[in-house]
């Protein structure tokens, strides 16, 4: 039996399809659908897929902080909650599971971005297009205040924008109801988003001369 063609240390057991060769069990799941684009065929990515997302759902946090009180980043919450219902409206089938999975992958390419402004071919794994929407909200979200001076356009922080990723993720389950199959959540969101716009509408109405 030869060697994991990544590591080189342990025992190859598994044939990757992706790579054309033989990994560890170990270095499988490390390297599958991050550093891997594992086609859909794969028998250990079937195998394990369901089992690595749940462990992202089910994975110990920190208590969620109190929702943000002052409008900057009550403003930012729902840049990143508009991408999902809006990616939610395109796609019927979208559950409050993968709006976590899209947050998740969000927040990790935020971490990962922090200490490089660049990530290489290989460290940008398997697209996630819920997610990747989240980030382009993200990357063009800027604060602007209700009387606007030039000074005051302002743009957010990446700790402003993992803190209200944590904060929004924290929030689905309990709004999804046990139930992260359905979309609990997303309705839910959908209804909030439709009451803001008629509160918009109204105060336009008001302040017509």
């Amino acid at each position: 039996m030869t060697n994991c063609s990544h590591c080189r240390q342990r025992k190859a057991k598994r044939r990757c399809p992706a790579l054309g060769s033989d990994l560890c069990p170990l270095c499988c799941g490390i390297l599958r659908e991050k550093e891997l684009h594992c086609p859909p065929g794969c028998r250990f990515l079937t195998l394990h897929k369901p089992y690595q997302e749940s462990k992202i759902i089910r994975k110990k946090r920190k208590p969620a902080e109190e929702a943000p009180l002052d409008e900057r980043l009550a403003w930012l919450a729902l840049t990143i909650e508009a991408s999902l219902h809006e990616y939610a409206g395109r796609n019927p089938t979208f559950s409050d599971r993968e709006a976590i999975l899209a947050l998740e992958y969000a927040r990790e390419k935020i971490e990962k971005g922090r200490s490089r402004l660049l990530l290489t071919r290989d460290e940008r794994g398997v697209r996630n297009e819920a997610g990747e929407a989240v980030l382009t909200n993200l990357d063009q979200a800027r604060f602007e205040r209700k009387i606007v001076l030039p000074q005051d356009v302002e743009r957010y922080s990446t700790e402003e924008k993992l803190r209200s990723l944590e904060n929004i993720i924290q929030g689905i389950q309990p709004a999804a109801r046990a139930d992260l199959a359905g979309r609990a959540y997303l309705q839910d969101l959908g209804r909030r988003l439709e009451k803001l716009r008629e509160l918009s509408d109204q105060k336009k109405i008001v302040s017509r001369p």
